[in-house]
């Protein structure tokens, strides 16, 4: 694969950024042209690369989802710088950790539970993120502890949020504020749209005793030949 030319005032501000992760991401695409997840996994030892991707991003630098032929033969996915011109340099510098009291202060308010699935999680599984993604508005800095700017999700919701929100044209492009905040990811009980598609969801986990009724509601939708999905909606619907 032929390597780009870039902009040398892109350059030194990508060699400009010092967090171990993305900096080993950035200058192994400097070097190559691109870096696969097979590299990032083997090579690296990062297990799981859209994370260290999204590093990379949340400096202010765009990257490119593609695939290419793995050492097996299967395409595989890989990640080359997007258009410099659309850096965010001055806007992005870095992701501000969050603090325990943060995730203190939001157990306060919403329990220890997660913010999309609305059932409790322990403590140490729930993550801290912010409503409106980090790669549209940033940190600010002034309200940095502001309980009201973030959620918390379970690994499954962030992973979900992450991938949603990353193929969302708001996200790719506009990188309006206001679109995020009527989307579901952000306020999970009050939205217009879901990554600025006109949908509606439910997310419903069964837990403890509960799986019961989850194995009996699968054991009849087989007999009737249908999803879950769909029978539920009928169930729903036949009682509203």
């Amino acid at each position: 694969m032929i390597k780009r030319k870039l902009p040398p005032d892109f350059i030194k501000k990508c060699k400009s950024v010092t967090a171990k992760r993305p900096r080993t991401v950035i200058e192994h695409i400097l070097k190559y042209g691109h870096v696969t997840t097979q590299e990032l996994k083997d090579k690296y030892g990062y297990n799981h690369p859209p994370r260290a991707a999204r590093d990379v991003r949340e400096q202010g630098i765009p990257l490119e989802t593609f695939r290419v032929e793995g050492s097996d033969g299967r395409k595989i996915g890989a990640y080359r710088f997007g258009d410099p011109q659309r850096s965010r340099f001055g806007r992005l510098k870095g992701r501000t950790a969050f603090s325990k009291k943060l995730k203190k202060k939001l157990i306060e308010i919403t329990g220890s539970r997660c913010a999309i699935y609305l059932e409790e999680f322990n403590e140490r599984d729930l993550q801290i993120d912010h409503r409106i993604p980090y790669e549209v508005a940033g940190d600010d800095l002034e309200n940095i502890d502001d309980p009201n700017s973030y959620m918390l999700l379970c690994g499954s919701a962030n992973r979900a949020k992450s991938w949603s929100c990353e193929h969302c044209l708001n996200w790719l492009e506009l990188k309006k504020i206001e679109i995020c905040l009527k989307c579901y990811w952000a306020y999970p009980d009050n939205y217009e749209h879901i990554a600025m598609r006109p949908i509606r969801r439910v997310d419903i986990i069964w837990s403890g005793d509960e799986v019961n009724i989850y194995e009996n509601l699968k054991k009849r939708t087989q007999e009737l030949q249908k999803n879950i999905p769909d029978f539920i909606k009928e169930i729903i619907k036949r009682h509203l």
